[in-house]
């Protein structure tokens, strides 16, 4: 999966020419849409699975918050 969003991130900002990507595995979580953009699922069991919109949001910002004081080098 790494080097499909590294692919997409060289053709975004024009490093490397567009072009078609190796589609993933046969039961893959990550799968190629129409325009060509990869969709991740999650698995059926994962927590976020049962969340509520309020509680993903809430999630990702307690996760944003927390990638934000790492670089910014501030105890956890």
């Amino acid at each position: 999966m790494k080097d499909l969003v590294a692919d997409f991130l060289r053709q975004g900002l024009g490093i490397s020419s567009p072009v078609q990507s190796q589609r993933p595995p046969a039961g893959s979580l990550v799968s190629i849409g129409e325009t060509g953009l990869p969709s991740i699922r999650c698995r059926p069991d994962a927590e976020a699975a049962r969340m509520n919109v309020d509680e993903l949001l809430a999630l990702e910002r307690e996760t944003l918050a927390g990638e934000d004081s790492k670089r910014a080098g501030l105890p956890p």
